[in-house]
């Protein structure tokens, strides 16, 4: 069994997989202290790590009804994300690894989400177009088989989740404000507003910078009293926005494919519109269930099926890189 550990952000996850990629254990420990700041405190992150990680670990192994003896390899996130977070998560797979000479692998972050595809009752394997849309990234790529994937696109400026959060921000719907902004545009009208979706932008890349200050300049004009009147519409057409701006780029991508297969994971892929707009492409497609969609350890642990692990004590000396990685 592999024993995954995930601190990329403000998630403290661990979980028990098997090599055929059956989830015996999925923990996560989601942090709620950053809601009041309306996003997350790297320091308070990394410190909340250091607290859970023990526990969670624990919990994961009980869970799953086992124990270290039982593990085979200990899989850890080394990057991309909050470096101050991923340490805690680093240093603890080394330990636990380190203390019963197990070897030890180092997981990108994407690869990850990518990975998630994998996982049992349910595998969707290569070849498959995925897009990856979560809070910290965005990007198109190519997988043609399980070790790793080759970027088409990525994201210029801003995460698409990123957007739907400062939009939420500004609609004053707190945070993380995603799933919010989604629930109040079923009552609004998509139509209402003409906000951009990087069109201009050439390729397979995004960019949503020009549209969250587009929504800014249109909350401004209306005023706080008629923002709040039409505060569905609004939300609604930004929802709009930013699932076009990515449905454009897949389609585009998938066009050139000679066997086109979707594959969609991140937080966003849990967005209803994007969902209906995907399903709608005519093509084979492939969502995970929305708790292995978010940051969770178990894709880790699918991902690490497909990587060497370093054996003790090479490891000890393992960093953590906090931007992506060229793949």
């Amino acid at each position: 069994m592999i024993l995954a550990i995930e601190t990329s952000c403000d998630d403290t996850c661990a979980a028990v997989v098997t090599r055929d990629g059956e989830i015996r254990s999925n923990v996560v420990s989601s942090q709620g202290v950053h809601a009041r700041f309306g996003g997350v405190v790297p320091e308070w992150a990394s410190r909340h790590h250091l607290e859970l990680a023990n526990d969670v670990v624990d919990d994961a192994l009980a869970t799953a009804g086992a124990t270290l003896a039982d593990v085979e390899t200990v899989a850890v996130t080394q990057g991309p994300g909050l470096v101050g977070a991923l340490l805690i998560g680093v240093a603890t797979a080394k330990g636990i690894a380190g203390a019963r000479r197990l070897p030890l692998a180092a997981v990108d972050h994407l690869q990850g989400h990518v990975a998630a595809n994998f996982l049992a009752p349910d595998p969707f394997g290569p070849p498959f177009v995925c897009l990856l849309a979560s809070g910290g990234h965005t990007l198109l790529a190519r997988v043609q088989d399980h070790e790793g994937y080759t970027t088409l696109g990525q994201t210029l400026d801003d995460a698409a989740g990123e957007a739907f959060d400062k939009g939420a921000r500004l609609l004053g719907l707190g945070y993380p404000g995603g799933p919010a902004l989604s629930k109040l545009a079923l009552s609004g009208d998509r139509e209402a507003f003409a906000f951009p979706t990087g069109a201009r932008v050439a390729g397979l890349d995004f960019s949503f910078a020009g549209l969250k200050t587009a929504l800014l300049y249109k909350v401004r004009e209306l005023g706080e009293e008629e923002t709040a009147r039409r505060a569905a519409d609004l939300a609604a057409s930004y929802e709009h926005a930013i699932v076009e701006a990515l449905i454009a780029r897949v389609t585009r991508a998938l066009e050139t494919e000679r066997e086109p297969r979707l594959a969609i994971g991140g937080g966003v892929a849990a967005n209803r519109l994007l969902r209906e707009r995907a399903a709608a492409l005519g093509v084979p497609v492939h969502i995970p269930p929305p708790e292995l969609c978010t940051d969770n350890a178990a894709m880790i642990a699918s991902a690490a099926r497909w990587v060497q692990p370093a054996a003790f004590p090479h490891y000890l000396a393992l960093d953590a890189y906090a931007t992506r990685r060229a793949a």
